[in-house]
């Protein structure tokens, strides 16, 4: 089975200095891959490589076979949409205009009434309905999330309509550090939105740098460290001490979660115990 995307070799240089390595790199449909590492470490990078912001200076992203740079920019559209780390809007766009962006960037973001209802639909699975009349300048910075995550999900269904409501196996949802700005509870409800697309057969990319966030929502973990991919793998195989020690540069020990036997840190003081 073609995986959605495949990066070969991929790797970014600019003023001299290389900020991503040569990376290979799968996404399977059905899937959610999240990047981990510390500051600087390049994940950002390599997620603007892979949704096509940037271009590589070695190497080729392709998309269900196809390289990135021979899609137009409707199908690119289509086929995944993207949660940026963060979003800057220069004039005073209300909630339900910035969902409907999602829409108008994609041929088939459909009309009047059907319009209305996918901003709406979108909202609702974002829990922003209350928000829709809302300039975006006046939002906090979790509830500007929130509105770029309903985007991402019109998005999403504006391009299964494009492309004829093709089944979710052929998109790719990016998110960037999605969760920063969020309270618990909205950071839990946005990955379980994201989680239940993956089980619908889309693809799910995200940087997150919640480590608990990430053994609990990845089916696998690439940890990056100086541009570098250090270890890959399930999360059981891939969150240990020694990449908290060599990666993160914080001794502490991983436990296991009863049952699932799934890995979580708790954070301690140093020397304290």
């Amino acid at each position: 089975m073609t995986a959605l995307i495949e990066a070969a070799d991929v790797a970014y240089a600019v003023s001299g200095r290389t900020l991503v390595h040569p990376t290979d790199l799968t996404l399977g449909a059905g899937e959610t891959l999240v990047i981990v590492g510390p500051n600087g470490a390049g994940k950002s990078t390599l997620l603007k490589l892979l949704t096509g912001e940037l271009a590589p200076s070695a190497g080729r992203v392709r998309y269900g076979g196809r390289d990135i740079r021979a899609l137009p920019a409707w199908r690119l559209a289509a086929m995944r949409a993207v949660m940026a780390q963060s979003e800057t809007l220069a004039f005073p766009f209300t909630v339900a205009e910035v969902v409907g962006i999602g829409l108008d960037g994609v041929s088939g973001g459909a009309r009047g009434a059907a319009r209305d209802a996918r901003i709406l639909d979108a909202l609702a699975r974002a829990d922003i309905v209350h928000l829709a009349a809302r300039d975006v300048q006046t939002l906090s910075g979790g509830e500007r999330q929130r509105a770029q995550f309903a985007r991402a999900l019109a998005q999403l269904e504006a391009g299964r309509a494009a492309m004829g409501d093709a089944p979710r196996g052929g998109q790719v949802l990016f998110l960037d550090e999605p969760v920063s700005s969020l309270d618990l509870g909205h950071q839990i409800a946005l990955l379980e939105a994201a989680r239940a697309l993956a089980e619908d057969g889309l693809g799910v990319v995200a940087v997150l740098h919640d480590l608990n966030l990430a053994t609990l929502y990845a089916d696998r973990i690439v940890a990056l460290a100086g541009g570098r991919v250090v270890a890959a793998g399930p999360p059981d195989r891939v969150v240990d001490a020694a990449l908290l020690r060599d990666v993160f540069a914080v001794p502490l020990p991983v436990h296991r979660r009863a049952g699932s036997g799934a890995p979580f840190v708790l954070p301690e003081r140093p020397g304290r115990g």
